[in-house]
């Protein structure tokens, strides 16, 4: 009769991994399920227990950090939250110093400042932000396509 609960484990343990997606509950129900077959071969629930905690300790020491390097690899990165702004364009609604003002970024307005001290950026003048930091959108000017890049002093461009 433990084979029921070992089954109502897997099926538990496998709902919540698709709920947390870590790959760690999933360790576990593989442990309830190679429980499972220990009861249904007609193991001791000492035994089940052991075959569970030992199925569930190697799953999650060798193979979840396999599955994991795995994962990530074939999984391309995929810039969220403030990550994803960086680059991108914004219009400004106020004068932008390097102290304060103000820029419409992806339809929301964000507070912002020059990247560069002393350089301030007119109303109404499309920037590229540069770097989030913190709550403030950090910009710079646009740099025009058919504009040799700019060079650090003293290098030859």
């Amino acid at each position: 009769m433990h084979w029921v609960w070992w089954v109502v484990a897997a099926v538990a343990l496998g709902v919540l991994e698709v709920l947390t997606l870590d790959l760690v509950l999933l360790m576990f129900a593989a442990g309830a399920v190679a429980a499972l077959v220990a009861s249904l071969v007609g193991a001791n629930i000492t035994v089940q227990v052991l075959v569970f905690a030992g199925v569930s300790t190697f799953m999650l020491v060798v193979l979840r950090p396999f599955l994991l390097r795995n994962l990530r690899r074939s999984t391309p990165l995929v810039e969220t939250n403030t990550a994803a702004h960086v680059g991108r364009t914004a219009l400004t609604l106020t004068e932008v110093t390097d102290r304060s003002g103000l820029v419409k970024l992806a339809g929301e307005q964000w507070s912002a400042r020059s990247s560069q001290t002393g350089v301030v950026h007119p109303v109404d003048v499309t920037v590229r932000v540069v770097r989030i930091d913190g709550a403030t959108a950090v910009v710079g000017p646009v740099q025009d396509p058919d504009e040799d890049p700019p060079h650090a002093p003293g290098t030859s461009p």
